[in-house]
């Protein structure tokens, strides 16, 4: 298992992967004394803007348009838990990572427990990034196909291969900061896509849509699409350690969710009301071929993915090259790299189902980061505090049931599709 020091970098690495980084290292904190709260504000959002907004549509056309009022409840849940996170690092001012938050409630078992479900969610997203790069690629450049001894390659298994031979380089780098500044446009990423997709359906498509009330069947779906939206808690420790006026902090989520929410509902509704049920797991996969607005969707979609793959799977590849000793040596390091990017690929061609694969990510890996560890940890660290209120303790165990339960169907759910689907 890696080590202490190990499992608080790779933190650092995931704000710098699933939805966004940091735009500056702890050093470079220390020198400016802390971020502003506009620059706070803009992590956190950038945070939580992620691949999550291409599937949003596909979430609403699952549950119909009741389930619009349950996005609104996850949004809420997440902002909650956001703020137990925030009351966990009030309790000793030495916490700085989430990890950090897990030792201190439950010791070093808790920093590996929060380690590994970290690692897991990491290596699924960088799955989900090449699924997703071959999906629109191919929808960019159809009917493209390449002959290699006996066998043809076409589709979407061309260019996910094709975008692994891209990025494998990029994951042999050791400075990854310039990659970093690149990835950290997942704010203007998402409002240009949003922009596109009104853009396409006041000129082509129009939105006459009606869709359906509910569809009690794809609700575990849903749900778990709509978690993937707001569950960057991970990296919560790690900006509000980074913050100047740390209590602020809530002002701030505040304003990130509040932002988030609108970004997400309104895209999740232009879609809907665009293309109804015959909606796809990423929305660029139904706009119009060889429109400019389509082009732009697309092409500002690929972008992200590219550089942010390299800064998912290092966090893992350090861990790796700490255990076997292999940091020291270069070739090893590339060699650890090179075969995790392959084991990436050979599951993304095993489980092409983008949309299944987030469902799974949001139901049982999001739902356990970013809602029962929090609450988790918030009881085990005020258990004995004559801070705690009884009223929050029964919304938090409250919360903990629904979370469990949600997971539970979910997980299975999302199972079952990506069984049945192979």
């Amino acid at each position: 298992m890696a080590s202490q020091c190990t499992l608080a970098d790779e933190e650092i690495g995931l704000s710098s992967s699933i939805r966004a980084p940091l735009l500056h290292n702890h050093g470079q904190l220390a020198r400016q004394r802390g971020a502003t709260f506009a620059r706070t504000c803009f992590n956190v959002t950038n945070a939580l803007s992620g691949i999550g907004v291409l599937s949003i549509p596909y979430a609403l056309s699952e549950g119909g348009w009741i389930s619009l009022l349950l996005f609104f409840v996850v949004a809420v849940v997440c902002f909650y838990t956001g703020l137990l996170i925030q009351r966990c690092m009030d309790a000793d001012p030495h916490i700085r990572s989430y990890s950090d938050i897990g030792e201190f409630a439950f010791g070093y078992k808790g920093r590996i427990v929060v380690g590994i479900f970290m690692y897991i969610e990491l290596y699924l997203v960088a799955v989900s990034f090449l699924i997703l790069e071959g999906d629109n690629l191919d929808n960019l450049f159809p009917n493209l196909e390449f002959q290699f001894l006996s066998q043809t390659i076409k589709g979407k298994q061309l260019f996910l291969l094709i975008s692994a031979l891209l990025v494998l380089p990029t994951t042999w780098l050791r400075n990854l900061d310039g990659l970093a500044y690149i990835s950290a446009g997942g704010v203007v990423a998402s409002v240009i896509l949003m922009c596109s997709l009104l853009w396409i359906g006041v000129t082509e498509t129009g939105f006459q849509m009606q869709g359906r009330v509910l569809n009690l069947s794809g609700l575990p779906t849903a749900l778990g699409l709509f978690f993937v939206c707001f569950t960057s808690h991970a990296v919560f420790p790690t900006i509000h350690a980074s913050m100047r006026e740390k209590i602020k902090f809530s002002k701030v989520l505040v304003i990130s969710f509040a932002l988030c929410t609108f970004n997400y509902g309104t895209m999740a509704v232009l879609g809907y009301l665009m293309y109804g049920d015959d909606l796809k797991s990423q929305v660029t996969l139904n706009l119009p071929a060889g429109k400019i607005g389509s082009k732009i969707a697309i092409f500002t979609t690929l972008i992200n993915p590219f550089a942010k793959y390299a800064l998912t799977i290092t966090p893992i590849a350090l861990s790796i090259e700490e255990r076997l000793a292999f940091h020291l040596k270069r070739s090893y390091s590339i060699l650890v790299r090179t075969l995790l990017l392959l084991s990436t690929v050979l599951m993304a061609l095993s489980i092409p189902f983008f949309g299944y694969l987030m469902a799974f990510i949001g139901s049982f890996l999001s739902i356990m980061v970013s809602v029962l560890f929090p609450c988790v940890f918030y009881i085990k660290i005020y258990r004995a505090s004559s801070q705690r209120n009884q009223f929050e303790m029964v919304v938090i165990v409250g919360v903990m049931v629904t979370g469990v339960l949600i997971s539970v169907v979910g997980t299975y759910s999302s199972l079952v599709q990506i069984i049945f689907s192979l």
